[in-house]
């Protein structure tokens, strides 16, 4: 139970990078000895220290014989900064408890070994899974090749996302809002499509009162160049990212002197390939990509299996039948063809409700 509760609380620390850390997981450490935390860190920037170097540093002479509860494998090898493997070993510390192990192939069980060899008892597995909440990008990122993807919606009761003008402007309330600036703000990359850039004309930034954080990239996918420049979402200082379908050096230079990056990722039928973007955007280190689109990217990409989670913001009020779906998914045509969802929590946020909810893999 002590060692639960000292995990706990590295855990609470490695949430305080849950917006500075891209692309390095978030990570946490605590350093106890004789029944008192001695030394605590996280890490709270790339290519600042890791945790457990500002915990080493916390805790300077006392981490000599004592206890490091790491909420992810301690590196191995040099990259930004040296191995933290070797930090806790010079220390003098112990016994090393952590939660999980590392995905990345540099280190993978590495670091558990190297402290082994240095006759460090090393536990592994101390909540694992919360452990695994806190960097689902970076994990899946590091074993398949592909960003997690968070798709965050808005809804009436009756599953409609927008009347049949187009009108959307407040579904939720402010705290829903609010929230969903959260998860934008957790995120790598935020993603739309051009139908909602040109319906909407929004600038997907990140806006927490009180906080100051910094936009991710903001990514458009637009399949024939059809993005005004004069569009919010390629001013200020956050960097923007077009991707389209098509080969238009003359209308691709405009973006480019104006300070907007162009990539062709074709696909069938004009359109873009979502999975070749998937595979290019985690060779850029992007763990985790909000997805704030409407029905036909959103349900494009739930199509293609590239949907990991889905947080859906309902609201308490009827939009009626001819208002927008949810998702524009043709081909299910029986309840067998019916996508499965895991939903693992339901909560309220002012007057409104969030749904969270996994896609389920065949």
């Amino acid at each position: 139970m002590i060692d639960r509760a000292y995990m706990a609380r590295a855990l609470q620390l490695a949430e305080r990078g849950l917006f500075t850390t891209h692309p390095n997981p978030r990570v946490g450490c605590v350093i106890v000895k004789e029944g008192q935390i001695v030394g605590e860190g996280w890490h709270q920037k790339a290519g600042a220290p890791h945790a457990e170097i500002n915990a080493l540093n916390l805790a300077g002479d006392k981490a000599q014989g004592a206890t490091a509860y790491v909420t992810l494998e301690p590196c191995s090898h040099h990259g930004k900064t040296p191995p933290c493997a070797d930090a806790l070993i010079k220390a003098g510390i112990s016994r090393v408890v952590v939660a999980m192990e590392d995905p990345n192939p540099q280190v993978a069980g590495s670091g558990i070994a190297k402290l082994q060899e240095a006759n460090i008892e090393v536990t592994v597995g101390l909540l694992e899974s919360e452990a695994r909440e806190l960097n689902p990008g970076f994990i899946l990122r590091m074993s398949v090749g592909r960003p997690f993807v968070r798709c965050k919606m808005a809804m009436s009761l009756d599953g409609r996302t927008a009347m049949a003008s187009g009108e959307s402007q407040w579904i939720t309330g402010g705290d829903a809002r609010d929230d969903g600036q959260r998860l934008r703000a957790r995120s790598s990359a935020i993603m739309t499509g051009v139908g909602t850039v040109l319906a909407d004309d929004p600038q997907m930034t990140v806006r927490l009162e009180g906080e100051t954080v910094e936009t991710p990239l903001r990514i458009v996918l637009d399949p024939h160049l059809s993005t005004p420049i004069s569009a919010k979402i390629l001013q200020g200082d956050a960097a923007t990212l077009i991707v389209t379908a098509v080969d238009e050096p003359g209308i691709q230079q405009q973006f480019e002197e104006a300070g907007i990056e162009v990539i062709s990722v074709p696909g069938r039928n004009e359109t873009i390939d979502l999975a070749a973007l998937m595979l290019i955007l985690a060779e850029r280190e992007i763990n985790e990509i909000h997805l704030e689109a409407g029905a036909t990217l959103s349900g494009a990409m739930l199509h293609e299996g590239l949907i990991d989670e889905l947080n859906i913001y309902m609201a308490s009020k009827l939009m009626g039948s001819n208002a927008r779906a949810l998702f524009n998914t043709p081909g299910l045509d029986i309840l067998a063809d019916a996508v499965e969802l895991d939903i693992i929590d339901i909560r309220p946020v002012g007057v409104d409700w969030r749904i969270r909810a996994r896609v389920v893999s065949e």
